[in-house]
């Protein structure tokens, strides 16, 4: 980079737990350019998690679902002329690899940075790139979302600084819910996808095994419902209250213990230096970065990142009692 104060663009639309997991690079680019001007676009319904983000100077909401559900040329247009109207950067970097994302890099104005051909997600977006890394589509997720971005900024990459971080959010004060004394576990039930969720069965047994306070976080009608059936089944499991994103972050932040599908929440945990064990079916653990505390449980199937087989109902195959321990273990 040529400016010591650069002009920095992030775009990292969706999903929750990749902007979870991509957030952990403000840490070390603050480092290196503690002056710089760091804005975020995002989708927005994301948006709230990252608002008033300490090492963020603006964070920039991109209707790009509501403009696809409600067909709004006119929001289409405002959309686009805002993107355009921006300051120039010194630096856009687009951290998802996707299409839509490369669109958003590509009509801001500034040199714009992604993953080449063959390690974006959809390849056709490197097109949209001024210049490109590549980095493995298989290599660790967050790793990938670290690199694009430190490269992109002459930023030598060093593990450690994902090793060492320090929380990625504000952690908030103790939530009200939450009871003093003793520890406390979240249970994320839901996922993107029905082969991602691990049995709501399977839910109320670790529930019951563990004994202590397991609360349920749910994200939809359909997940309110299971929740209130492990509830039903397990006696120290708890339906927990719809969140917003930045409560979501606060309650799992005083959790002991984070045990949940690969999703956002759960990655959550991680992001602010608490301990999980994710659960993973038709995908596997290149979706977290392990740590002694950050664990994986992996079912007996073989995955193909680059072809996900979202019929892959694998995740059933594992076991409540291999949960309960590594569970007992963390706690």
């Amino acid at each position: 980079m040529k400016s010591p104060n650069p002009r920095i663009a992030i775009v990292r639309l969706s999903a929750l737990g990749d902007i979870v997991n991509t957030a952990v690079v403000l840490q070390i680019i603050r480092d290196h350019y503690p002056q710089a001007r760091i804005d975020w676009f995002v989708e927005e319904a994301f948006a709230p998690i990252l608002t008033g983000h300490p090492l963020l100077n603006d964070v920039i909401p991109v209707p790009i679902k509501r403009i696809k559900k409600t067909k709004d040329a006119g929001l289409l247009v405002s959309t686009l002329k805002q993107l355009k109207s921006r300051t120039p950067y010194d630096q856009i970097i687009d951290a998802q690899g996707l299409l839509k994302s490369a669109l958003v890099a590509s009509l801001l104005p500034g040199p714009v940075h992604g993953f080449d051909r063959r390690s974006a997600r959809e390849g056709a977006a490197s097109l949209f790139y001024t210049t490109v890394s590549s980095i493995p589509y298989e290599q660790n997720v967050i790793t990938r979302n670290v690199m694009v971005i430190t490269e992109a900024l002459a930023i030598p990459y060093d593990e450690n600084r994902i090793v060492h971080k320090t929380p990625v959010f504000e952690k908030g004060g103790r939530p009200d819910l939450l009871r003093e004394g003793g520890k406390a576990v979240a249970c994320v039930i839901g996922a993107s996808w029905p082969s991602k969720c691990y049995p709501k069965e399977h839910f109320a047994a670790v529930c019951s095994a563990l004994g202590h306070p397991c609360y349920l976080i749910w994200g939809s009608e359909n997940e309110r419902l299971d929740a209130e059936w492990i509830a039903r089944h397990a006696p120290n499991a708890l339906v927990a209250p719809r969140m917003s994103l930045p409560e979501l972050v606060r309650f799992i932040s005083h959790c002991d213990l984070t045990i949940g599908n690969d999703t956002g929440p759960t990655h959550i945990a991680w992001a602010m230096n608490r301990a999980s064990i994710t659960l993973f079916g038709p995908t596997n653990e290149r979706m977290i970065f392990p740590t002694p505390t950050n664990i994986a449980i992996k079912s007996p199937s073989p995955v193909n990142i680059l072809k996900i087989d979202r019929n892959d109902f694998s995740i059933r195959e594992i076991d409540p009692d291999a949960v309960v321990q590594k569970a007992k273990e963390l706690l």
